[in-house]
């Protein structure tokens, strides 16, 4: 519902405005709109068919890697740290399997088995739920408030995007569309952090013992010191560091999938087929969604909205004495809470206007790749379950939410500036 008065209000803004404007004499004005709108939905489509072939070897990948039992794997990795975050589930119980590979299928962007997953394990906290009937209970908020973090080890629709639109842009084999990784990587991991302290301390988990909270800080301060290298690079050096990291990295997981499926003997031919079946499904389903959302930026932005909204926020930042390089990407961030296809094509915009290896280019991937859609996650996870009275759940994903995006511009200042 909320994107569809986003939507609906996009077209109607432009529209008034248009008439504004042909008052005041700008004759061309509904032509500029006409052009807009049809150069959204081409676009839709032609980033669309270039998105299946990249999706479909991934998520072929992907499928190699989930039948060589690597989720698995990650589940049985996060289950010790799962079970301090979760103390109302007991040891062993089918909640905290499907968590954990929910939370470990999340980790490998495998959104696809993800969701199946989320509410599989919502239905198994539902049994253990001790709240009045439609109330959230303590471990429903925390595991949705994980989810809503978006706490992803690689960003790969976001990847296979960027990708797709350099090629349209002409850039070459020099292009590296996994340099966003160690960056996007840091981001969620604030944002993770910053949803899971809000709710521990909402519902007074003892999360402050070493035994965990040592690990935290390990991995904080590497991320951070991270973040301090890079920062003291130029900023062609620090982009070109952080994008052979993640292209190794990435490489490495194939490497890895790839080893584990012939260890376990797994026809790694067929199922790297049938997981590209449903890479190229995926990439056909989203082109209305495309083309929707393209077109009624395209109208926005050809109406003067956009540059009026942005000059609006920038004036306010520039009051205060900030930068306001990021702000054509901050549109992005504000739009992911509510729909995430509609942050896709905000996040598309902004490639092709800005360029996909400028910096807004850079931070508007970012932004995409580590913040989730929370109100949409909340719909359904709670939904599934007829939770109505979610508690504090929603406060502590739009803390989540704007830790994650604050961060989001920090690194991408820090890392890519």
């Amino acid at each position: 519902m909320a994107l569809n008065w986003v939507w609906t209000g996009f077209f109607i803004v432009a529209f008034a405005t248009a008439v504004a404007r042909w008052l005041l004499g700008e004759a061309g004005i509904f032509q500029a709109l006409l052009n807009a709108l049809f150069d959204g939905a081409r676009a839709g489509f032609e980033i669309s068919l270039g998105l299946a072939g990249i999706m479909a070897l991934w998520l072929g990948l992907m499928r190699v890697g989930e039948q060589a039992g690597m989720v698995e794997l990650l589940a049985r990795l996060a289950g010790p740290l799962l079970r301090r975050l979760f103390p109302g589930v007991p040891a062993g119980h089918p909640a905290q399997g499907a968590m954990t590979m929910n939370i470990s299928a999340n980790l490998l962007g495998l959104d696809n088995a993800a969701t199946p997953l989320g509410l599989k394990a919502m239905q198994e906290l539902q049994g253990l739920n001790r709240e009045p009937a439609g109330t959230a209970s303590n471990a429903q908020i925390m595991f949705v408030v994980m989810n809503t973090a978006g706490l992803t080890l690689i960003p790969t629709s976001v990847i296979a995007i960027r990708q797709s639109v350099a090629l349209k842009q002409g850039l070459g084999a020099g292009f590296n569309a996994a340099d966003i990784f160690l960056p996007t990587l840091l981001v969620t991991f604030a944002s993770l952090l910053a949803g899971v302290l809000a709710v521990a301390v909402a519902q007074r988990l003892p999360l402050w013992r070493a035994r965990l909270l040592l690990p935290l800080l390990a991995v904080g301060a590497l991320l951070a010191a991270a973040v301090a290298g890079l920062a003291r690079l130029p900023a062609e050096r620090a982009a070109q560091v952080a994008g052979s990291t993640g292209a190794a990295v990435i490489l490495g997981v194939v490497l890895l999938f790839l080893l584990a499926g012939a260890w376990r003997r797994v026809n790694m031919y067929d199922a790297f087929v049938d997981g590209a079946k449903q890479g190229f499904g995926v990439a056909v389903q989203i082109i209305p969604y495309l083309i929707a959302i393209l077109a009624a930026i395209g109208v926005f932005r050809a109406a003067g909205c956009m540059d009026a909204l942005l000059s609006a926020i920038g004036a306010g930042v520039a009051a205060l004495g900030w930068n306001t390089d990021f702000l054509p990407a901050l549109p992005v961030g504000l739009m992911k809470v509510l729909s995430g296809a509609g942050a896709r094509g905000l996040m598309i915009d902004v490639l092709q206007t800005h360029g996909v290896d400028s910096f807004v280019g850079r931070l508007a991937a970012i932004i995409q790749g580590s913040t989730e859609t929370t109100f949409y996650v909340l719909a359904v996870y709670f939904g599934s379950v007829g939770v109505k009275h979610t508690r504090h759940a929603l406060a502590c994903a739009l803390l989540a939410d704007a830790v994650g995006l604050l961060a989001a511009i920090g690194v991408g200042y820090a890392m890519l500036r």
